[in-house]
């Protein structure tokens, strides 16, 4: 068993344990002395910007109103980092193409303005323009994105649109939606993004858990200074 299996495990018959005393039910605890073993904070999982760039161009190898809204999904998550309930939970009030910026609703209901770049307001304004009206039902409200019987996306929806598409790109790694996000932090960091400001458009309420992206981009540092500085070329 791995490590974080055998903690749970363990944790189990701790708690087992600790009721049949409480209970009565056994006079001594037998996991009294049993240690958990310490486990290490995992690493996630990035696609590297080849990957991604691959993943978003065959999205849009589809003419159907379903494959402008996938491409469209799929540009606003990996340009602003949201995560999947935040992106599926968007309504029509929530961007501004004007202004280039995406309003949502993270953990707590706790609402952050992420500005998104050019190509993805393009997606969504074409979205906006010809796919969502293809889709919209009496029923669609004000619901963003929608399914194909005109209901607001679920999360599990875009579930299978991200593994449609990563199958159709050929990419071996497994995808999920919170991949998307961790690579839209790592690229920005290898980009030359303070670490502040990812905390801010992730809406970490700790930069403590932000601070995991920097183990991800130590490669990347590493390169820049080898062939940056004169001593080491």
């Amino acid at each position: 068993y791995s490590d974080s299996t055998r903690a749970r495990k363990i944790a189990s018959a701790k708690s087992m344990f600790g009721f049949l005393l409480e209970e009565g039910l056994v006079e001594r605890d037998p996991t009294e002395d049993l240690s958990s073993p310490r486990l290490g904070r995992s690493l996630p999982e990035t696609l590297s910007v080849q990957d991604v760039e691959r993943l978003l161009a065959t999205s849009s190898s589809g003419d159907s109103p379903e494959a402008g809204r996938d491409r469209a999904m799929l540009e606003l998550l990996y340009a602003s980092g949201m995560r999947v309930s935040e992106l599926v939970s968007l309504g029509l009030d929530d961007v501004d193409l004007d202004q280039g910026s995406v309003r949502c609703f993270g953990k707590g209901s706790k609402e952050r303005v992420v500005p998104i770049h050019r190509k993805a307001v393009e997606f969504l304004r074409s979205y906006l323009d010809e796919t969502r009206p293809a889709l919209a039902t009496k029923r669609s409200g004000q619901a963003l994105f929608l399914n194909r019987r005109g209901d607001g996306m679920s999360r599990q929806g875009f579930w299978l649109v991200l593994k449609k598409y990563t199958k159709l790109s050929g990419i071996q790694a497994k995808v999920t939606p919170h991949t998307l996000r961790h690579s839209f932090a790592t690229h920005l960091l290898q980009g030359g993004a303070p670490l502040r400001h990812v905390q801010e458009l992730l809406g970490h309420a700790s930069i403590t858990t932000t601070q995991v992206y920097t183990h991800l981009t130590s490669d990347h540092v590493r390169s820049e200074y080898d062939g940056a500085h004169p001593r080491a070329r």
